[in-house]
C-alpha cells in the first residue's frame, strides 16, 4: 500500500520491489502463479480516474495497480469500498462536533 501521490523514484522502487519479490517467489516455485501489485488506497482525483504522472510508462496498470475502489473490493470483496465509505460518513456526522472542536484551535 502507497501514498496516494508517491514521486517517480517511489514508483522505481516500487516496480523494482515487486519484480524483486516475483524473482523470489518464482526461484522457490517455477511454475508458481505469482500475483503482486501496488495498491493506493483512496483516490485524491475522485471522480476523474487516478492519473498521476509518475505512472507513465513505470506499471503494467491493468495488473499492477489498484486505487480506491478497485483496490478495497480486490481486498476484501465486491462492495466492500462502498461500506468503508459508508463506515468514514458515518463516522464523520457523529463525531462532526469533536472534529471541528480540534481543528478550530489551528484556525487562530
Amino acid at each position: 500500500m502507497k501514498t496516494a501521490k508517491p514521486n517517480v523514484s517511489n514508483f522505481k522502487d516500487f516496480k523494482r520491489t515487486l519484480l524483486e519479490w516475483v524473482a523470489i517467489a518464482l526461484a522457490e516455485k517455477p511454475n508458481a502463479k505469482v500475483n503482486s501489485l501496488i495498491a493506493i488506497p483512496y483516490n485524491p482525483y475522485e471522480p476523474q480516474p487516478y492519473e498521476h504522472w509518475t505512472l507513465k510508462g513505470m506499471l503494467d496498470l491493468d495488473n499492477e495497480l489498484r486505487v480506491a475502489g478497485e483496490f478495497w473490493d480486490f481486498f476484501g470483496g465486491q462492495g466492500t469500498y462502498n461500506e468503508l465509505l459508508d463506515c468514514f460518513e458515518k463516522a464523520g456526522i457523529e463525531l462532526r462536533s469533536e472534529i471541528d472542536k480540534y481543528f478550530s484551535r489551528f484556525n487562530k
